[in-house]
């Protein structure tokens, strides 16, 4: 079974030979731990891959992420970067002011000159899995042009600029999602930050309101092209897992420890596939290589039944030691009659 189709399988929840597997790295790995990421795709190799592909040049775009310092994105929001590896945060929003709003456009040259045709006869002569990252985030989009605490503010006032802003960058990923739709990947993902530890960050019926016919819309585009939807979400999202499935979110890749697992697996399972993760905040980093296989063993427990539905998927971060990362995809491995 190559990659592609195990990934389609465990979508479709048709029975894949294995429960596919899917590395992600923070930019601190990549640098300076290349050597031991090396060994870890020469050990697991990843089902998902990422198609060949570049963005137009940006016009606003300055310095270099993950730098100890600060750099602007292609959006012209400016980062602080105060460790090596890690992305930072944006401490002066270009938009914190509304008089800003008027004079500022989205990065449409990203979405110029782009060269499809590579990217096309990338994914065709690979049987990985191809899932295409995008810029769409929209949510996030306008806490980081406007800052997090008067973004907050925004979604309750409703003032005329929010919805300006709002409909500006949702313009862009429309853009964005259209060119992805014409290319031979096999998934479109796109990402937004809903959670904090324990409930969502706005009220759900806001959340229904204002962002999720945003999120309705990607999904057509998507599904349209005969593609898979994948979407990421940090925090405890159990409040809106219903209405992504209901609007057609193929995959979920979110914090499963910050919520109930197992009423996750009882109330979901067979419903959408998810795509990780195994916990980030304490047992990858802090935990012991057995933690961590207890850890999986509970995923799946309470996801796992041999069907599909599931991706064994875990973040490296800069300070997660290699027989973590290995003791995942180790415990991934184990026939489900020994969890």
């Amino acid at each position: 079974m190559t990659s592609r189709e195990r990934v389609v399988k465990a979508l479709e929840s048709d029975r894949p030979d294995r429960v596919p597997r899917d590395l992600w790295t923070l930019p601190g790995v990549r640098l300076n731990r290349a050597n031991e990421l090396k060994r870890m795709y020469e050990l697991y190799p990843s089902d998902i891959g990422a198609p060949l592909f570049r963005y137009g040049k940006s016009l606003r775009q300055k310095g270099t992420e993950g730098v100890v310092g600060t750099y602007t994105d292609e959006w012209g929001c400016e980062w602080t970067v105060g460790e090596v590896g890690v992305s930072g945060e944006v401490k002066n929003p270009p938009l914190a002011d509304w008089s800003a709003l008027d004079g500022y456009t989205p990065p449409w040259e990203l979405l110029e000159g782009v060269d499809l045709a590579a990217t096309n006869a990338y994914c065709q002569s690979t049987d990985k899995f191809m899932r295409a990252g995008t810029h769409v985030r929209p949510f996030e989009r306008m806490q980081f042009l406007r800052g997090t605490e008067n973004m907050l503010a925004d979604v309750l006032m409703q003032t005329d600029e929010f919805f300006r802003l709002r409909n500006m960058i949702h313009d862009f990923n429309i853009r964005e999602l259209e060119m992805w739709a014409n290319t031979k990947v096999d998934a479109v993902s796109f990402m937004d930050d809903w959670g904090a530890q324990s409930n969502l960050l706005i009220d759900p019926d806001l959340w229904r309101e204002l962002f999720k016919p945003l999120y309705r819309e990607y999904c057509e585009i998507i599904k349209s092209s005969g593609k898979y939807v994948f979407m990421h979400s940090d925090g405890h999202i159990r409040a809106i897992i219903p209405d992504l499935i209901e609007i057609g979110v193929d995959a979920i890749n979110s914090q499963l420890f910050c919520m109930d697992i197992e009423e996750l697996g009882k109330t979901f399972k067979g419903k959408i596939t998810f795509w990780g993760e195994i916990c980030r905040q304490r047992i990858m980093p802090f935990g012991t290589s057995d933690d961590v296989r207890n850890a999986v063993r509970r995923v799946r427990r309470a996801l796992d039944d041999g069907q599909g539905g599931v991706i064994a998927q875990c973040e490296w971060g800069v300070n997660d030691p290699f027989e973590n990362i290995a003791a995942v995809f180790e415990a991934w491995e184990k026939p489900l009659e020994a969890v």
